[in-house]
């Protein structure tokens, strides 16, 4: 992670074998996002779905704070146009499946920390398992600055808490914790800031060591079922266990269960 970052942030990327860490890195604004790093962000997780020797994904941020949401000085403008901040062809990091983006395919584990407000709850909503420090102070304070959450907040909250829950946080702008958080279903694991990176980083390679194709599809299934229903997600049980049933890492899992040994999955 750089130690003298870019003015307007970045993003780094680093690879520790399947996993990609993917680091917010403005702490001296609170990691607050420019399209600058939107752009990055954009790039970084279309590296995880487009290289094939990685896995996993851990969004992470450098500094005491995950991010205190946008820079609007910096967006505003793009807001008033009705423009997005990471350009049309990559994945977009709020996985929303808007026209002209890619959905991420690969998993991705959020490790959030301090102040964690707007665009932090909807980027780690968006990730598929969050692991939040118990330091945590959250917010969807749009309504706060007459706006409106877009980044995916309106759905997901109510997806996760019902929509009383959702609205109590939406409607009032208030600050709450970790504690409050995990019993919203908003992150899973509440951990000290000391391990948060070490916890992610764990559940991540322990993702990474399981077979990539399977992995990839119960995600999506999963994905599916909360997007489209259970129904529509069953429909895809048969074909998908046959694709994955005659794939070499299928055979591996059985050559490996036989030979009481950990599986060497490639990805075939």
């Amino acid at each position: 992670m750089s130690t003298t970052p870019h003015p307007e942030g970045q993003i780094d990327c680093t690879v520790h074998g399947a996993v990609l860490q993917i680091s917010i890195n403005r702490p001296a604004k609170r990691n607050g996002f420019t399209p600058k790093m939107f752009r990055e962000l954009g790039e970084a997780y279309t590296r995880l779905d487009d290289e094939p020797a990685l896995r996993v994904g851990v969004l992470c941020a450098a500094g005491d704070h995950f991010t205190a949401g946008l820079d609007l000085p910096t967006i505003a403008p793009l807001m008033q146009r009705g423009e997005k901040s990471v350009p049309l062809g990559l994945v977009d990091p709020l996985n929303l499946g808007m026209e002209g983006y890619r959905r991420r395919v690969k998993p991705m584990v959020a490790a959030v920390q301090g102040i964690t407000y707007t665009l932090g709850i909807e980027l780690m909503l968006a990730a598929d398992i969050v692991v939040a420090a118990d330091d945590c102070r959250f917010s969807q304070l749009e309504v706060q600055r007459g706006i409106m959450a877009t980044g995916g907040a309106t759905l997901r909250m109510a997806e996760r808490a019902g929509m009383g829950n959702a609205l109590l946080h939406l409607l009032t702008a208030d600050v709450f914790d970790s504690a409050e958080a995990l019993r919203l279903n908003f992150v899973q694991k509440v951990v000290p800031a000391a391990s948060l990176l070490a916890e992610a980083m764990r559940i991540a390679s322990q993702i990474a060591a399981q077979a990539p194709l399977a992995v990839v599809a119960t995600r999506q299934n999963v994905l599916k079922a909360v997007e489209h229903g259970p129904l529509v997600a069953m429909h895809d049980f048969l074909s998908v266990q046959k694709t994955l049933s005659n794939s070499q890492d299928a055979a591996e899992g059985v050559r490996s269960f036989v030979e009481k040994r950990p599986a060497r999955f490639t990805g075939q």
